[in-house]
């Protein structure tokens, strides 16, 4: 392929004749480096009716150039850059401009500087990566996604890949939601009550926009998803932490005044608690009382591999006061960023609204290609696979740290993967996250999790997704180590 013809341009301001600028401009692109040994240049026709100038003017300073070995020929394949043509010569690196600009002043707000979980890049190199939410390769459907993304490429769903839906969402996509998804959960919704999101961190973030105000109130779990409490900071509402218990969040500690109760009542983050029916009642039920609305993230609901999840909170609604988050990119890859909102109309119709003031849309084709992979039955098989693959991590990961006497805090009793551990109280796992590292192992540190101050530095949570079974039980071996190194 040629180099593009755009990148060629005349100065106005440039000395001497129309040829000699041409050599010159391909000269100084060869010298400065964006035009590459072996690079092919447009033709002679083209580039003349490119710069609007005659054809034999470009041959000639082609050939000029030929004649210095900045270019060579090829027969009828054309010009190319000369693999003996002079390299671009060395120069030192210059100091940085200074800038003049200062930033603390002309920044209004800073998302910057939040309690974030991190994790190396590189991390599938580690030999004991148990980090959570990264997607195991082995695990999946590689194949039947190939073939979904090429049939949604097909001439059939061409609109689907080029229109812009505006605030509209794929009518596939939707209706399976609508038809499979979200009965096996126990909800009804229209097609109206449901808006397609760009995984359930943008969910959680349309929704605080839409509900809270710097007059209004939100109250959430205490430890809890860390960039839920970032989300919350940036709509400058007022936060009430509330701390979890064995059965996740208590309805009697909501505090009064509350406008919107954040809850991940099937598996809370990070403690893996899941709330039982009678609390799910008592907090609808303390919700009617503040006329505050609730916002269940059902995360890892697929994973319930030891038994049948509980019925969503949304399925027992009857006010219309659940706003439901649900993601894919747990189930199928994080890097596909797909989520979706469900609730009433009304909160539907401005969530829409923000999101096509911000994106428009999530992909078409993604949405499209996703909608395949559900409705021909991929997305079941690949979640029977995964569910059997991590219910046998699960319990080799069980067994090692039973051995090893390390301390589970919260484990989830329909599945998941992972689990929330508690090291003894003068261990910091900060400092145990940084000295595993070194021995390939890698955990997720607490203390990122909890609001409370001082927020406690001996947790840290484990996870199974992408470990393979075999590295398990060494992994926890070295853990336990690193522990007792600690004293």
């Amino acid at each position: 392929m040629a180099l593009p013809v755009e990148t060629f341009f005349l100065d106005p301001e440039a000395q001497g004749t129309l040829q000699q600028q041409i050599q010159q401009m391909i000269a100084q692109g060869i010298l400065s480096g964006r035009f590459q040994q072996g690079e092919k240049l447009p033709s002679t026709r083209r580039l003349a009716s490119h710069l609007g100038v005659s054809r034999i003017t470009v041959t000639i300073a082609y050939t000029e150039l030929l004649a210095n070995d900045y270019l060579v020929s090829k027969g009828r394949s054309g010009y190319f850059v000369s693999e003996n043509a002079p390299t671009p010569p060395f120069f030192p690196p210059t100091h940085a401009a200074q800038d003049a600009v200062d930033w603390t002043r002309a920044i209004g707000q800073r998302f910057s500087g939040g309690a974030t979980l991190t994790k190396p890049q590189d991390w599938a190199k580690f030999k004991y990566p148990f980090v959570y939410g990264q997607a195991d390769p082995t695990l999946f459907d590689h194949a039947n996604w190939r073939l979904c993304a090429l049939q949604a490429l097909g001439q059939r769903d061409f609109n689907a890949l080029t229109t812009d839906y505006f605030d509209r969402d794929d009518p596939q996509l939707i209706e399976f939601i609508a038809r499979h998804t979200l009965p096996r959960r126990g909800i009804s919704a229209q097609p109206g009550q449901i808006l397609i999101t760009l995984g359930a961190q943008n969910a959680l973030w349309l929704t605080t926009q839409v509900l809270l105000t710097q007059r209004r109130r939100a109250a959430l779990e205490d430890p809890c998803y860390p960039a839920l409490r970032d989300i919350l900071s940036q709509s400058r509402c007022h936060v009430a932490p509330v701390r979890v218990d064995q059965d996740g969040l208590p309805p009697d500690a909501i505090p009064p005044e509350t406008d919107v109760i954040f809850t991940t009542p099937s598996h809370q983050c990070p403690t893996n608690a899941t709330m039982p029916m009678e609390r799910r009642r008592a907090l609808l039920d303390r919700a009617r009382a503040l006329d505050a609305i609730i916002v269940e993230d059902d995360y890892e609901f697929e994973m319930s591999f030891l038994k049948s999840p509980s019925p969503a909170l949304k399925s027992l609604d009857r006010d219309g006061r659940v706003i439901y988050v649900g993601s894919f990119s747990k189930s199928l890859f994080p890097g596909l960023r797909l989520g979706y909102l469900v609730g009433s109309e009304p909160f539907i119709k401005e969530a829409r609204a923000l999101r096509a003031s911000v994106l428009r849309h999530p992909p078409g084709h993604i949405q499209r290609t996703t909608a395949y992979f559900l409705s021909l039955g991929h997305y079941d098989a690949l979640i029977r696979r995964m569910g059997a693959a991590l219910q046998e991590r699960r319990r080799v990961m069980e067994e090692a740290m039973a051995e090893h006497h390390l301390q589970i805090s919260g484990r989830g009793y329909f599945g998941g993967s992972s689990f929330w551990m508690r090291a003894p109280d003068h261990v910091n796992t900060d400092d145990l996250a940084r000295k595993l590292q070194s021995k390939g192992v890698l955990i997720e540190a607490g203390r990122p999790f909890f609001a409370d101050l001082p927020q406690p530095a001996n947790y840290y949570r484990l996870a199974y997704s992408s470990i393979p079974t075999g590295a398990i039980p060494k992994g926890v071996e070295l853990i336990a180590q690193g522990i007792a190194a600690l004293r």
